[in-house]
């Protein structure tokens, strides 16, 4: 009897030991979180949106389906009061069933009836209406339907990268880039940091125009996307969380994104398709009243698009 008490005992105070153990760890990790999201908050403490869901008029994007999530990247070229027009729109797809993630970009000059505004290029729909035109706009001439949006300024952009990946990015620059970035990128293989991958994710002026920075932002976004699953990204997740806090405004909750974080985690060696819209042959260069424009073919668009954001591993989009 004695010996029977002997072991129960010993095995409460084992039992009591393991989770006065996880609870101390807890604490620590908890306590450290805080830290470090609070140090991410003072880096970033005068950024355009600290204050979070009141900046844009509320956002109406459906529940998701069958755990297929659109979420609507929007890179902002606002200065002071001025919205401004959106620099870079992209939909980013990601199924929580099979891990897969997604990244179409549409071609800010694409021409397209706006809601209540009529024909104008794409990129004005966020300047008239912020992020729930953008949706209206997409869904009128797409039939693709947003759930979420995150909008984020240029320097908020350079901070992020710069905590997601501190020793920088590689590319293989083919010609020298200056003129409308602030800074003079050279060419050959060179590891940038946030302002200069900035620079080079916002040329234009060369021979390739809009289609070469929409190839070098999707290339961009697919190397993010790797040091996102990185030990180091996920020990410096709360800072990096608090630096993007006051640049970031988006409706995305907490849950979907540690869903998210737990996908790109799972399914960390799958690489990121993409897709460009207008796809190839589906479009002509056009001067209109609001310049020059991508008119494209709505019918060929949609479909490409539709596939895209639907297709499973065996269905494939070609999309060149």
């Amino acid at each position: 009897m004695r010996r029977n008490r002997e072991k129960k005992n010993s095995k409460r105070t084992w039992i009591r030991n393991i989770l006065l153990f996880f609870t101390f760890l807890l604490l620590i990790v908890g306590a450290y979180s805080i830290i470090q999201y609070n140090k991410g908050l003072s880096v970033a403490k005068d950024g355009p949106y600290k204050d979070d869901g009141s900046t844009f008029d509320p956002f109406n994007g459906p529940e998701p389906q069958f755990g297929e999530i659109n979420i609507l990247l929007i890179g902002s070229d606002t200065r002071g009061e001025d919205r401004g027009n959106s620099d870079t729109l992209m939909i980013a797809h990601y199924d929580q069933k099979s891990h897969d993630i997604k990244l179409a970009s549409i071609m800010r000059d694409t021409y397209v009836d706006i809601p209540d505004h009529g024909m104008q290029k794409i990129n004005a729909a966020f300047a008239f209406g912020g992020p729930e035109l953008l949706r209206q706009t997409i869904k009128q001439n797409f039939d693709i339907d947003i759930h979420y949006y995150a909008v984020v300024g240029f320097e908020g952009f350079s901070k992020i990268v710069d905590v997601l990946a501190p020793n920088g990015i590689e590319v293989d620059i083919p010609y020298e880039m200056s003129y409308g970035i602030g800074i003079t990128l050279q060419p050959g293989k060179h590891i940038l940091h946030g302002e200069e991958l900035l620079g080079y994710v916002r040329f234009r002026h060369d021979r390739l125009s809009d289609f070469g920075r929409v190839d070098r932002q999707q290339e961009v976004m697919s190397k993010l996307k790797d040091e996102a699953v990185s030990i180091h990204s996920l020990v410096n997740l709360p800072k990096m969380l608090g630096i993007a806090d006051p640049y970031i405004d988006t409706n995305v909750d907490n849950n979907t994104i540690l869903s998210i974080g737990k996908g790109l985690i799972a399914g960390k060696s799958k690489q990121m398709e993409t897709i460009r819209i207008p796809v190839q042959d589906s479009f002509v260069n056009e001067q209109a009243d609001v310049g020059a424009v991508l008119s494209i073919d709505f019918d060929k668009n949609k479909q490409a698009l539709k596939e895209f954001l639907t297709s499973s591993k065996n269905d494939k989009v070609a999309v060149e």
